[in-house]
């Protein structure tokens, strides 16, 4: 049986440093996204916002910023496994994150409330979803590294 030995030049290695920290920035910048989108659509547009009956607190605020950090901590943490243990990590982690940015966009509609209120409330759990997979990819490419660069 033909083995890469762990240290050869194509053994992919990850800067868990670097991806964490990417991860916590996207977090802070899912959070704020939750914030903004909820500004405009329940602020600016008059307009109810969809979120999960369980809350953190009482605000609807925190608890959409708080839930929009914890899926990009998620999704770094995904996106840490798949780069250690998948070829083309990206490209899965795009898939995977794509989908569940639809699959979270959907979820107003299946609910009861008025249409303006789904509109708004999926406008806002795509903005989520699109920052967390954009920001985690490019994050992607700097965190990888490679044995043949270790020192």
């Amino acid at each position: 049986m033909n083995q890469i030995p762990p240290d050869s030049p194509t053994t992919p290695l990850v800067d868990a440093k670097r991806l964490w920290a990417g991860g916590a920035a996207t977090a802070l910048v899912a959070a704020l996204t939750a914030v903004v989108g909820l500004l405009i659509v329940r602020g600016l547009l008059d307009t109810p916002v969809i979120t999960p009956t369980t809350r953190i607190g009482n605000s609807q605020a925190g608890s959409l910023a708080i839930g929009a950090a914890i899926a990009a901590l998620v999704a770094t943490a995904l996106l840490h496994v798949l780069i250690i243990s998948t070829p083309r990590a990206s490209n899965f982690f795009g898939w995977i994150g794509v989908l569940t940015t639809i699959a979270a966009a959907l979820w107003p509609f299946v609910n009861t409330a008025t249409m303006a209120s789904k509109i708004g409330s999926a406008a806002i759990y795509f903005a989520i979803g699109i920052a967390i997979v954009s920001l985690l990819t490019g994050v992607a490419a700097s965190a990888r590294t490679s044995a043949q660069h270790r020192l």
